[in-house]
């Protein structure tokens, strides 16, 4: 009997619970509270879909209600798109929430920019979402912007395949393949007309040479790059910017998430690479950021294959700039927060950099390489010669030995110096005290630097480098001029004699009101 007892009981509770939003909820009374007026979704490329933004949407009642419409307001022809308490959809019949609780709406929005004034490259598209109607209606707004871009891609060969671009043969001797396309002549001119956004590899054939004007801003899909082939070049040429929160003539290289909670996620896209045989690749007034590697230079031709002046490299998942057998030149340089290294110059090579930055503040996660990596190394028994020149430089990051040098077991030649530069090494159990490369007193080595003071940077937390006037370790320790000469800094100052070291002039910091 007791069990007959319990299932009328259970049937009963059933029978309340399906009925009560049928006959116990009351129509809304336009009295809806929500989390915000306005929902912005931030500005996307044409044809990409938004990140999803989220309103919430409160019955502060004791009653149950019951909404009879919640739409948007251009209805099913509308770009954005809603998805009410789990369910999508554009229009939406008798949405209910129970007394004193809530429910999410989720919005996303992909537009074609086609559909808007053919003179319009960016575009304010606007639209609401509408609870209710009459009386009781209430509306809460959807602004983004839409940013009409060049698209670069691969070419679509059916049946889930695409363009690829053979890079050789593995050990197996099977084919190398990477998803990509080389760029045609009609191409190799980046302008600053229109953002350019790149998915799988853009390459730069034989012989040619992409040329990125002042001004661009060079975006890249997840897994995308640039490679420069044997023979080719690049050479992305920015100017001084007159504005330097606009940065108008400086050349961009990022993402192409351009919502602000992506602007600092290193590993958006994969790297410039300048492959084996490119050749006489420029980069001035360029910022590259979130990559999984910076810019990856693979040996040289004999001549300076790669030039950096007033770069900045940021965000890397795993190096800043990579050099295998480089040859390379850099000034004005300011490379931070990389999972390995901000600097590796790796298997040999030749290098210069003059007043350059190499910090790593990274926070991501554990790091067990140092912000700067030396080595000569080919295999197990042998090398290839190294030389390296720091002149008026900054080695610094929030680890206790920022500096690594790894020479071969062979008789290839590992010399490197560091010139009036500060440099991060502590080394509190001497762990490194009978290795030679370490010797800081060896003025051989280590002419004029300055081991372990502060250089006083103003935010490492926002990529800024800029040094403290009068407290700056690095202030006033450089030599002036370096060669060839660097005369004036990042900002545009004209340096001081003695300079300072590092990318950066120092400054007095503004008062933060404190």
């Amino acid at each position: 009997m007791k069990y007959v007892y319990g299932l009328a009981l259970l049937g009963c509770l059933i029978f309340w619970s399906s009925c009560r939003n049928d006959f116990e909820s009351v129509p809304s009374t336009g009295n809806l509270e929500f989390s915000k007026d306005t929902v912005y979704l931030d500005t996307v490329f044409t044809n990409i879909g938004s990140s999803t933004y989220n309103l919430k949407v409160y019955n502060r009642s004791d009653e149950d209600i019951n909404i009879p419409s919640v739409r948007l307001g251009t209805g099913e022809s509308s770009y954005y798109r809603l998805n009410v308490d789990g369910v999508p959809g554009k229009i939406f019949e008798n949405v209910q929430i129970m007394a004193k609780d809530s429910i999410f709406i989720f919005i996303e929005t992909t537009a074609d920019i086609t559909n808007f004034p053919a003179d319009e490259s960016r575009f304010l598209y606007t639209d609401q979402i509408l609870f209710d109607s009459g009386a009781n209606q209430q509306q809460v707004e959807l602004v983004t912007l839409v940013q009409d871009a060049v698209f670069l891609f691969p070419e679509d060969l059916g049946n889930g395949m695409f363009e690829t671009l053979n890079l050789g043969k593995d050990d197996d001797g099977e084919p190398i393949l990477i998803e990509g396309f080389f760029l045609d002549d009609t191409e190799l001119t980046f302008t600053n007309e229109k953002p350019y956004v790149i998915y799988g590899f853009a390459a730069v054939g034989a012989g040619k040479t992409l040329t990125v004007e002042p001004g661009a801003r060079v975006h890249f899909h997840a897994d995308s790059g640039i490679l420069v082939a044997n023979t080719g070049s690049i050479k992305a040429n920015g100017l001084p910017s007159s504005d330097p929160e606009l940065l108008e003539n400086e050349i961009i290289f990022e993402g192409d998430r351009l919502e602000p909670d992506f602007s600092d996620i290193p590993g958006q896209w994969l790297t410039i690479w300048l492959t084996a045989g490119s050749t006489n690749n420029e980069f001035s007034y360029t910022t590259i950021k979130n990559s999984a590697v910076g810019i990856l230079m693979d040996a040289n031709d004999g001549d300076e294959t790669l030039t950096l002046k007033n770069v900045q490299i940021y965000n890397s998942a795993n190096i800043g700039l990579l050099a295998r057998t480089g040859n390379v030149y850099g000034e004005n340089m300011v490379i931070n927060n990389a999972g390995q290294s901000a600097l590796a110059c790796s298997i040999g090579g030749t290098y210069t950099f003059n007043h350059c930055t190499f910090a790593n503040y990274w926070t991501g996660s554990f790091r067990s390489f140092p912000a700067v990596t030396l080595d000569n190394i080919l295999n197990e028994t042998s090398g290839i010669d190294l030389n390296a020149s720091f002149n008026n430089c900054i080695v610094y990051g929030n680890e206790q030995r920022e500096l690594g040098l790894v020479p071969s077991n062979s008789s290839a030649q590992f010399n490197f110096n560091f010139t009036n530069s500060l440099i991060r090494f502590e080394d509190p159990n001497g762990d490194f005290s009978d290795d030679p490369n370490y010797q800081f007193e060896n003025n051989a080595l280590y002419t004029n630097s300055v081991l372990n003071v502060d250089p006083a940077f103003q935010d490492t937390e926002m990529n800024n480098f800029n040094i403290e006037k009068d407290v700056s370790g690095a202030e006033n320790i450089g030599i002036t001029p370096t060669v060839p000469p660097v005369p004036v800094d990042l900002n545009g100052t004209v340096r001081a004699n003695p300079s300072d070291a590092g990318a950066y002039e120092s400054i007095v910091f503004p008062d933060d009101g404190n």
